[in-house]
């Protein structure tokens, strides 16, 4: 593949709708993981400027959330533990992102 054509790709898939690319902690657009991991408000906002009509929230935080919230960390957490079974290395670390995410979604 000539270099042309991989910069092309790479930039598409930059701009792919759901794409990270461009989401770091030093820009502020993630949590770092000793603050509980996830995306902060700013991260989320950047996040929907790339990708209109997306529906990215934070974290529920609370311990007893209502309605719509409670079904939104009730989801999270089944999904995050299919996480945890599918990386297990990632599991067994208490420091990773996906373990400090769930405990700030109080999984």
């Amino acid at each position: 593949m000539s270099d042309t054509r991989r910069k092309a790709k790479a930039r598409a898939q930059a701009r792919k709708k759901g794409s990270m690319k461009g989401m770091s902690v030093k820009s502020g657009d993630k949590r770092p993981t000793k603050s509980g991991a996830g995306m902060t408000k700013k991260g989320v906002e950047k996040y929907r400027r790339q990708n209109p009509g997306s529906n990215l929230k934070t974290a529920v935080t609370e311990k007893n959330p209502s309605g719509s919230r409670a079904a939104r960390r009730k989801s999270y957490c089944a999904r995050s533990a299919g996480q945890m079974k599918k990386f297990p290395k990632a599991a067994k670390d208490p420091n990773s992102r996906l373990r400090q995410a769930r405990k700030r979604w109080r999984c």
